[in-house]
Formats: C-alpha cells, sequence, structure tokens
C-alpha cells in the first residue's frame, strides 16, 4: 500500500500520525527464517544480514515496513546507497558494521493462517504492538500523540521528511496508493526516471537528464540534475548507465545537445526539488539516490 502525497487533514479526529522515514520500503515475511522483499518484489534479504534475527517467529506473519540507517539519530537515505544493489558477502557486513539498518515496522498484514489486510488500522496496529517487536535492529514506528500540525513543525525541526496520516478505520490495499495513507512532506521529492546523462570532467557524468511519465505513458525529460552526488554514487552510475547506453533519445521532448548520452529508461531515482516551472521542468533539483523500483511504477506528474 502507498501513500497519496497531501496536506495535513482539516481534523485530526479519525487519523494517525506517524514519522515518514526515509529509507526503503520493504515487506517482511518472519518464519523459521526471514524473507525480505522490496517494493518491486525483489529478494534483498541477503543485503541486510542484521536483520535475520527477526527469524524465528511462532506464529509466522508478514510486516510491512522501512529499512532506515540512522546517522547523528536522523533518518539517512544517502547512507543506505551503498548496500542497495551490494551484493558481497563481506563487503555487505563491512558496511552493516559501519552504519547498521534498522527495520521501522509500521503494520502487520498476516499472522498464522490469518489475513489481516481487512481489518481497519487501528486494530492491526494493536495486533502488531502486541506480538513485542523490539531489538537491536527493528523496532515498531511510533504512533505520535499530539496536534497534526504541532507534530509537523517538531519533524521539520529534526530535519525529518514529513509524517503519514493514517485513517484508524482504513483497511490495507495492497499495490494501490490511497489517501487512507497520507504523506506530508517537509521537502518536495519525486521519483523520477534516468534517460540520460551530459558529460564533466574526463568524460564522466556532469549531470543527470530525468524524466517522469505523462498519462499517456510517454517520457518527458522534467530537468537536468548536477548536486547531491558523491564520488562513490557517481562512479556507481557510471557503470550501471554505462551498458544501458542507446542512441536514440526514450523522451518525446529531446534536446540537440551534442553531450548527451541517451540511455534507457531502466534505473529510477529520488530527486529533492523546490518547485516546478511554468515550462513544466524542475527547479534546483538534488540528486538523493537510486530507488529500487520498476520505472512502471514511477507515477505520471499530475497537472
Amino acid at each position: 500500500m502507498l501513500a497519496a502525497p497531501g496536506s495535513l487533514p482539516s481534523s485530526d479526529s479519525g487519523w494517525a500520525f506517524e514519522v515518514k522515514y526515509d529509507g526503503i520500503r520493504a515487506a517482511a515475511y518472519v518464519t523459521d527464517s526471514l524473507l525480505l522483499l522490496s517494493r518491486n518484489g525483489n529478494n534483498i534479504t541477503a543485503a541486510w544480514p542484521e536483520l535475520t534475527g527477526l527469524a524465528r517467529a511462532d506464529p509466522p506473519y508478514v510486516v510491512d515496513g522501512e529499512i532506515v540507517a540512522f546517522v547523528e539519530d536522523r533518518p539517512s537515505f544517502e547512507a543506505l546507497q551503498p548496500r542497495m544493489h551490494q551484493r558481497d558477502p563481506r563487503t555487505i557486513a563491512a558496511l552493516a558494521a559501519r552504519t547498521p539498518a534498522v527495520f521501522v515496522v509500521f503494520d502487520l498484514l498476516h499472522i498464522g493462517t490469518r489475513s489481516l489486510i481487512d481489518l481497519p488500522y487501528l486494530r492491526r496496529r494493536e495486533l502488531l504492538e502486541s506480538i513485542g517487536l523490539a531489538g537491536a535492529h527493528w523496532q515498531v514506528s511510533p504512533r505520535l500523540s499530539g496536534r497534526g500540525a504541532d507534530l509537523l513543525a517538531q519533524s521539520r525541526d529534526l530535519g525529518l521528511e514529513g509524517l503519514i496520516a493514517k485513517r484508524l478505520d482504513g483497511r490495507y490495499l495492497p499495490g494501490q496508493r490511497s489517501p487512507l495513507w497520507t504523506k506530508i512532506k517537509n521537502i518536495t521529492t519525486l521519483d523520477v526516471i534516468v534517460v540520460g546523462w551530459h558529460s564533466g570532467t574526463r568524460g564522466r557524468i556532469g549531470s543527470l537528464l530525468v524524466a517522469v511519465p505523462t498519462a499517456a505513458g510517454d517520457l518527458v525529460c522534467v530537468g537536468s540534475v548536477g548536486t547531491g552526488f558523491t564520488r562513490r554514487a557517481l562512479a556507481d552510475l557510471y557503470a550501471r548507465l554505462a551498458v544501458l547506453q542507446r542512441d536514440t533519445p526514450p523522451i518525446v521532448n529531446a534536446t540537440t545537445d551534442a553531450d548527451v548520452f541517451w540511455v534507457a529508461p531502466e534505473l529510477v531515482g529520488e530527486v529533492a526539488f523546490s518547485e516546478w516551472t511554468r515550462d513544466g521542468v524542475l527547479r534546483h533539483p538534488s540528486w538523493r539516490g537510486l530507488r529500487d523500483m520498476s520505472p512502471t511504477q514511477v507515477a505520471p506528474r499530475q497537472r
């Protein structure tokens, strides 16, 4: 289930508030062992060995949550990036020792032989809190107490991404984006598809060309992103994009710049930006990292 972007409810009555964590969404199937599936349905268990202690469970259960790396007590998506596509066990172990992950669980979907998705959020939450999830690398996302407006202001002061407001009587809707879960962000972010890059120094990446789909399914370039990269991130992107290079642009509003290298639209990332221009271009975009998503999951821009 995905949260719909929006603003605070007009009344706090009937809503619960949780922190919006800046991490990697995952479903955990906890039986005699642990299986972690990403939002894209990929098995990512091997990348997060510190979470295997969740198993074993009797009865088994399925939970929804966010894999988070805390740096100075704040979620850091950048700290997760080196591990997202890493599969070498020794490298993973070293990265886990340096910046261990925490699985922040916010919903219980199944327990034993019983599906819970048709229960209201409040009842699912009560059941989640009853199974005693607490450990060095996993915790239940706290339900925040107080007025929504005050909580949002506090999250902004703490440098957090924002809040999720959840209807107390809302069902869990797998695969759907619903205002029953509303995300209220302190910063504006967007999932984008990488469609090309401009060369920089020594022929490496200077900036990325990014696009979003239209309602009709065409890809439209929404700007060039040249900030927010670490040296390691640029090296990783260069290696990934080099094998995706193509001669023709995958977008309908292609430029004629000679230094553009077009790529197959297979990589999805997230950018932060200040606003949309009148021409439909991102103003002051900054790269935040790759997402483990299929390009087909990137939402069309709502005009």
